[in-house]
């Protein structure tokens, strides 16, 4: 099978070479592999260095973005222009590690019908610290990334969850553009959950490969939370909890969970009336009336 890798950019240029340097170190030699870069209108030199990179490479393509379209419609855009069966979301802030290609590639290369996305375990260059092992969901449906350890994962090739992060992932291209790819409606954030969440819908699951394992900068890119609310708002408006219909038990659920590892930061009200609403799933006005106070979660 063919593969191709795809990298949507902006600017920060020495991020990119460093990246690039660590993909054609760590990939097995007989692999026929593409790469398309989708520049989204950087202006710190990076375009000359792919035009030039893709001169003298040919396994390199290059879009080069009239103006500047985020990170779903760029790497949706390199999808399109890929001539390849399976399709490897790299950010340019990655730095790739000996060992990381070969467990991903297994799984999205194997005969499953049902597989979706095939993510991996990323750590933070700085420290390397576990950053990202796949992406969890809380009571009140909000994604969050799991950074807990799990050594024992490492004993088996993969491990399932609802999501993973398209910093670094892979999936089948004909399955990515037959469900629209990234919605371009999200800007910088959001993209990948809600992609992974409109897959499982359709009956797709999704793993990471737990022996693959790359060094990332984590949001290395300027503005990368320009659209925080606003994405925040199309998410929850989609996937989260219609706020008329969410159960008490669950907004005391999660205000419980907020301080559970700092139980001094707890407000001695509002954990009575969480506590209350966990056990009856009812408003209970008459405890509010006794604490005198207007709690808003």
């Amino acid at each position: 099978m063919r593969v191709g890798f795809i990298t949507s950019l902006h600017n920060h240029l020495p991020l990119t070479q460093a990246m690039w340097t660590s993909l054609t170190a760590t990939l097995p030699r007989d692999l026929a592999w593409e790469i398309v870069f989708h520049d989204d209108g950087s202006t710190d030199g990076t375009r000359d260095w792919l035009r030039q990179l893709a001169a003298s490479d040919p396994r390199v393509r290059v879009i080069l973005a009239e103006r500047n379209v985020g990170f779903a419609a760029g790497n949706n855009a390199a999808a399109c222009a890929a001539r390849a069966d399976l399709l490897f979301f790299l950010n340019n802030d990655l730095v790739l590690l000996p060992g990381w290609f070969e467990p991903m590639f297994a799984l999205v290369s194997a005969p499953d019908p049902q597989l979706g996305f095939v993510g991996n375990l990323q750590l933070t260059v700085r420290d390397r610290t576990l950053d990202h092992r796949g992406v969890k969901f809380d009571t009140l449906r909000r994604p969050f990334h799991d950074r807990t350890p799990r050594p024992w994962h490492a004993r088996r090739p993969a491990s399932s969850y609802r999501a993973v992060t398209a910093a670094c992932c892979a999936i089948r291209r004909e399955l990515f553009l037959a469900h629209g790819g990234f919605d371009a409606a999200f800007r910088n954030g959001y993209e990948d959950i809600d992609l992974c969440l409109r897959l499982g819908r359709a009956g797709y699951r999704h793993c990471v490969a737990n022996r693959s394992v790359v060094l990332h900068h984590v949001s290395g890119s300027a503005g990368r939370f320009a659209h925080e609310e606003a994405n925040r708002r199309l998410y929850h408006a989609r996937w989260g909890w219609p706020q008329d219909r969410l159960p008490l038990r669950l907004r005391g659920r999660a205000y419980l969970a907020t301080y559970w590892r700092r139980p001094w930061r707890y407000n001695g009200s509002k954990l009575l009336l969480a506590l209350a609403w966990v056990a009856t799933n009812r408003p209970c006005e008459p405890l509010r009336a006794r604490l005198r106070t207007h709690i808003k979660f």
